[in-house]
Parts: C-alpha cells; sequence; structure tokens
C-alpha cells in the first residue's frame, strides 16, 4: 500500500521523557497549527493528540514532552545533477 506525501505536511520530532528514542513523523497539519495544539496540550495539562499522514493518531502525555522540533520536509534528491 502505498501513500502518496502531502505537499503541505511537516516533519514532526518528538522526545518523550524517559524514553531513549524519539518520535518522528510527518504531520498534515501546518506548523502553526502543530505549534497551537502543543501550546494547548501544555497549557491545559492534557495529552498531546496529533495525526500522521497515514491517519495513524500519536498521543504523547504534555507532562512527558521533553521537546517538540517542527519542520519542513526535506526532498531527496537522486541523480547527478548540479545544485
Amino acid at each position: 500500500m502505498s501513500t502518496k506525501k502531502n505537499e503541505k505536511s511537516s516533519q514532526v520530532r518528538i522526545a518523550v521523557t524517559d524514553v531513549t528514542s524519539e518520535l518522528s513523523f510527518e504531520c498534515p497539519s501546518s506548523p502553526a497549527e502543530i505549534k497551537s495544539a502543543v501550546t494547548a496540550a501544555l497549557a491545559a495539562n492534557t495529552p498531546l493528540s496529533l495525526t500522521d499522514i497515514r491517519g495513524h493518531e500519536i498521543l504523547v502525555p504534555a507532562a512527558k514532552i521533553g521537546y517538540i522540533e517542527i519542520g519542513e520536509p526535506v526532498e531527496r534528491r537522486v541523480g547527478f545533477g548540479a545544485l
């Protein structure tokens, strides 16, 4: 099953306290929408809920969030063309 990447997706990395690896996924929301969801979850001390581009829901308790990095996905270049 193949999924087509959304042109407006954002790359999200979430560090969870007491866990050695971080969560990394592409989210169809804009960086502003993600930042708003994070701010609301931290202010209300409720779980952060985000959905990835495949429709999977990611829940992280607000108290366990170490940091969140939001960015644009990097396109992979193939070939020997000059930049």
